[in-house]
């Protein structure tokens, strides 16, 4: 392993809250087994699992409130992006999703 290379453990802790955080269907659960494996302690998983749930919900909530406010608004035209400005963007292929 070089100097800049990161322990396996880490990876997996960093990987585990990137899979929590961002909603992934797998969630993560292979990561909390090679973890255990590598002998990391249950509270530290739990700490990486509770901060990346708080990181999740906080976004969700702030997403959340932003909708509700743009619903809420008089003229919701008035938020909608002016021409050039990127309300949705296409996907690599060109493919529009809204």
């Amino acid at each position: 392993m070089t100097d800049s290379a990161l322990h396996p453990s880490i990876v997996a802790l960093v990987s585990l809250a990137a899979n929590i955080a961002s909603n992934h269907p797998r969630q993560g659960l292979c990561q909390v087994d090679i973890l255990k494996k590598y002998g990391v302690a249950q509270a530290q998983i739990d700490a990486v699992v509770e901060i990346a749930r708080h990181i999740r919900d906080e976004a969700a909530e702030s997403l959340d409130t932003r909708f509700d406010e743009a619903c809420r608004q008089e003229n919701a035209s008035a938020s909608l992006p002016a021409a050039g400005d990127a309300c949705c963007t296409p996907t690599r292929s060109g493919q529009s999703c809204c």
